[in-house]
């Protein structure tokens, strides 16, 4: 079976020029990416591909998970030992004042909880809750930008439909897509509930990138059409070291399960400034194909990439060769692919 490639669209092929290019490599679906994407752009986006091309699109949602506000400079430094405050409710962040989304999620955090910020660039120890505010206290200095990622070290609740992906999901109905993914599918509930929002004719992709998804792994298949590693977000939950071993697992029980499994994040990372991967790379690529990956995700890639078409054609390329490979493959042969 042919392998399918996900190609995320943004400010590098958001371009009806680039994305007939793009539609040359066999591209499955364009994603659009509401974890950074406002939505009141959506309706421009998805009028702008759909006059382009006829490659369906699939609006991917925020889904469960925390992130950073927005700071006046884009950027805030974080000197360890300060005392800074995550309010509850709508703010900007500053060098003592950490804006978290959801709002109001620090009403759930504990004194001595241990958050994370932007892949650990920066990290804060709760110390008191407040009436109005948490106060935590700078452990590891660093930058944290806007809407970055953000963890803390133990399960909080969060609903796995945003208010915005709501409104996304609405509008997509009403100009025809039919693909959708739920970012943070950690049970087989939350892919129900997005079904419900997408209609009995849609595609769900439920998203694998944290520990309860892992731990819920078969009521989330049997809820979905397809299915996604997120090996990003993945390894802000279980550590770096165990996820080649996860992604083989979890592409084999999908196999198993009959569910189509597709593999995200730093295939070709290179990319974003050079025409050309590296070896480690095209290595990435073909192992996750020949392991059983029913296609890859290109994200930064394509998205603000300054290589997105080459990217694209890259990835299809060693598609097209892992079609061709057994292990009878000769040296010729595979010299000619």
């Amino acid at each position: 079976m042919k392998k399918k490639l996900l190609v995320t669209l943004g400010p590098s092929s958001m371009k009806p020029e680039v994305i007939g290019q793009l539609d040359s490599h066999d591209i499955y679906v364009y994603r659009i990416n509401m974890s950074h994407t406002a939505i009141d752009v959506l309706e421009g986006q998805l009028d702008l591909i759909q006059s382009s091309t006829d490659v369906p699109v699939c609006i991917d949602s925020e889904g469960a998970q925390m992130r950073s506000g927005s700071s006046a400079d884009g950027v805030v430094e974080y000197a360890k030992g300060a005392l800074v405050r995550i309010p509850f409710e709508l703010c900007v962040s500053d060098p003592e004042t950490l804006c978290l989304t959801p709002v109001g999620i620090a009403r759930q955090f504990n004194p001595g909880d241990v958050l994370k910020v932007d892949f650990n660039m920066a990290q804060f120890k709760v110390v008191e809750q407040k009436a109005d505010h948490c106060l935590v206290e700078v452990v590891h200095s660093g930058a944290v930008g806007n809407n970055k990622a953000a963890d803390i070290n133990r399960p909080v609740e969060l609903d796995p439909i945003t208010d915005k992906d709501r409104l996304a999901v609405a509008l997509g109905r009403r100009m025809g897509i039919r693909h959708f993914a739920l970012s943070f599918a950690n049970t087989g509930e939350g892919v129900r509930q997005m079904r419900e929002l997408a209609g009995p004719e849609a595609t769900i992709i439920s998203k694998i990138e944290s520990r309860e998804a892992l731990a819920n792994l078969r009521e989330i298949a049997q809820a979905t059409d397809e299915m996604l590693i997120d090996r990003g977000d993945l390894s802000r939950s279980v550590p770096l070291d165990k996820i080649p071993f996860l992604q083989r697992r979890v592409v084999s029980m999908a196999r198993i399960w009959e569910r189509p499994v597709y593999v995200a994040t730093n295939l070709l990372e290179s990319m974003l400034s050079r025409a050309e991967p590296t070896r480690a790379e095209v290595n990435d690529i073909v192992s996750t194909i020949l392991m059983g990956g029913s296609g890859l995700v290109l994200a930064a890639e394509t998205a603000v990439g300054d290589y997105p078409v080459e990217a694209a054609a890259m990835t299809r390329a060693l598609m097209n060769h892992c079609d061709k490979w057994t292990n009878n493959t000769t040296l010729d042969e595979i010299l000619e692919m």
